[in-house]
């Protein structure tokens, strides 16, 4: 997707924001019965869609978004902003496991693409999930290209398996503190499995590893994108590992306000189709802040929703307060 599509669309952002500032303005009013100290902000990346579009995999000209409401713990908050790609620079981390076998380097070229193309002024790093460490080939940079650059040739043996791919996320969401507050995201190439039960049981649906990135993610407002290819564990073998692996991915990105991508049980033959989804995600990714009402330590289930029946907006499921 080239950039003078990402140009293209911004008029649809632009109307999206117009349509939910009603909303804004009656929350200027509400925001004065609120106790200072009885609120705090809280960011939360949100993609404001179509059916269609989600149908279709092509953004539409004009989009009427309608009122957007947030509740947390079933309360109605009051909205502080709605940012966008045309105010709101994106930052990403490119996440890649190290062990995938040797097909996923046929989609090196995919996602250098992909990179460049991003809209100006968004922030890219790239680092690679190997056992043990997260190796950073390119910290968080403006320079697009750099960013494409950085990126290797898989390694693809089994030495090199991280022992779940998930600790790599929760490592990588602590560098986007160094960045200012707003659209954040990580995509996550990867097989999903969990090896911290042994690489010959099933991965646990209880991830203790997945359910700290998923808290982290959600407490900091970064929505992870998930790309299933098979790694030198998951090729080839126990389709129930494949299929509980990748629902660890699905949670993952669910969870945090994101899409996982799946085709069959192996490395499908192009990300291409994934990417031009994914295009259309972040595009009509929001940061969206409001003030909440709930001080107390402990779990928050968030909803976002729209007046209009048409909208589907993706979000974190919720988000941990400590």
């Amino acid at each position: 997707m080239s950039k003078k599509f990402f140009g293209s669309i911004l008029s649809a952002f632009a109307l999206i924001c117009l349509s939910v500032s009603p909303t804004l303005s009656q929350s200027k009013d509400k925001k004065k019965q609120v106790d200072d100290e009885g609120v705090r902000p809280m960011t939360i990346p949100v993609s404001i869609l179509t059916k269609a579009e989600l149908k279709d995999k092509r953004a539409e000209e004009f989009v009427e978004a309608g009122e957007i409401v947030v509740t947390e713990d079933d309360d109605k908050q009051v909205i502080l902003s709605i940012r966008s790609v045309s105010n709101t620079p994106l930052s990403l981390a490119v996440l890649i496991q190290d062990n995938l076998s040797s097909g996923a380097n046929l989609q090196l070229n995919s996602i250098k693409k992909f990179i460049r193309n991003l809209p100006g002024g968004s922030r890219v790093m790239v680092a690679y999930l190997r056992a043990g460490t997260t190796q950073v080939r390119q910290r968080f940079t403006d320079d697009l290209d750099e960013a494409a650059d950085s990126i290797r040739i898989i390694a693809g043996t089994s030495s090199a398996a991280p022992r779940s791919p998930y600790d790599g996320v929760y490592d990588t969401i602590k560098k986007f503190d160094a960045l200012p507050t707003g659209r954040r995201a990580i995509l996550l190439i990867s097989d999903g499995f969990d090896a911290s039960s042994g690489f010959g049981s099933l991965p646990s649906n209880d991830s203790l590893d997945l359910d700290r990135a998923i808290l982290r993610a959600q407490r900091n407002g970064v929505a992870i994108y998930s790309f299933y290819a098979s790694g030198t564990v998951t090729e080839g073998g126990d389709p129930q590992i494949v299929l509980s692996a990748q629902s660890l991915l699905n949670r993952l990105s669910n969870d945090t306000g994101g899409r996982a991508f799946f085709q069959g049980t192996f490395t499908p033959i192009s990300f291409d189709p994934f990417f031009t989804e994914l295009n259309l995600l972040l595009n009509r990714q929001f940061a969206l802040t409001y003030l909440s009402t709930h001080m107390e330590k402990g779990y928050h289930r968030v909803k976002v929703t729209s007046t209009n029946p048409e909208i589907k907006i993706e979000h974190p499921k919720g988000y941990y307060y400590r």
